[in-house]
Order: structure tokens, then sequence, then C-alpha cells
């Protein structure tokens, strides 16, 4: 899914070049220029989604720094719900007839949201095991002022 829109003028330059350039070896120089620049450009815009998390993750207030945290708390609480609170509550309508039945959470949503956190943190631990996250780390500190 391009969603910079680089795709779109990607494509808009190669028909360019097809017509400006019918000799095949100069088309895919021209080609490969452009892919070059659209890699470039994406480059960037990675890179600047980076600074950007950096900034946030390194801020001392916990409604900048403390999103991530937070949706791993709510996943954890609506596990809770779902797999200890939920059954518990549906028990308690068999003896109680007069308490009504909860709800369940939308359980796929919940698990795409588990599986996403635990992948994150699988590959953080996959760091940690090579040592690339110590290393990352005395990095970033020593070139703190």
């Amino acid at each position: 899914m391009d969603l910079t829109g680089l795709g779109a003028v990607a494509d808009l330059a190669g028909n360019v070049i097809n017509r400006i350039w019918p000799d095949a070896s100069e088309a895919e120089k021209a080609k490969l220029t452009v892919a070059l620049a659209q890699l470039n450009a994406e480059l960037e815009t990675a890179k600047g989604q980076a600074a950007v998390n950096a900034v946030e993750a390194g801020n001392a207030s916990v409604f900048v720094s403390g999103w991530r945290p937070a949706i791993g708390w709510l996943c954890a609480v609506a596990l809770g719900y779902q797999y200890v609170v939920y059954p518990l509550l549906l028990w308690l309508t068999v003896f109680w007839p007069h308490v009504i039945a909860p709800h369940p959470v939308t359980s796929d949503v919940l698990m795409e949201l588990l599986f996403g956190m635990l992948g994150l943190a699988g590959l953080r631990s996959y760091e940690k095991v090579r040592g690339a996250a110590g290393r990352a780390a005395r990095t970033s500190h020593s070139t703190r002022p």
C-alpha cells in the first residue's frame, strides 16, 4: 500500500521514460534513476518517522511516551476479562439467573493486537539474545549530552 503516492509518480515517470527513450538500455538507466529516487524518498520518510518515535518515547510525560505501554496494559486487561472474568460471570448466571449475562470482548481483534504486540516483544527478545540491544543502548547513551 503506497501511502506517500510515490508509486504512482514512479509509474508515470516510467511511462514518460518509455516514450522519450525508445532505446532499451537508456530507458533502463532512466528507470533505475527513478527507482533510486523513490527508494531515497521512502528512506527519508522512514528516518523521519524513526526520529519522531525516538523523541516521543524519550519524553518524560506519561501522556506522550506512555501510550505504547498503555496499549499493552489495555490488552492485558481485555485478555484478563475475556479469559478469567467473563467465564466466571457466565458461571454465576447459572446459579443466579437474575444476574445479567455479560458481553464478551471481540476476541479476533484482541488476538490481532496480542499477536502484534507479542511479535514485537519476540523481536526485542531476539535482539537481547544476540546482544544487539545492549550495543544499541550503549551507543544511544554515549551520544547524549
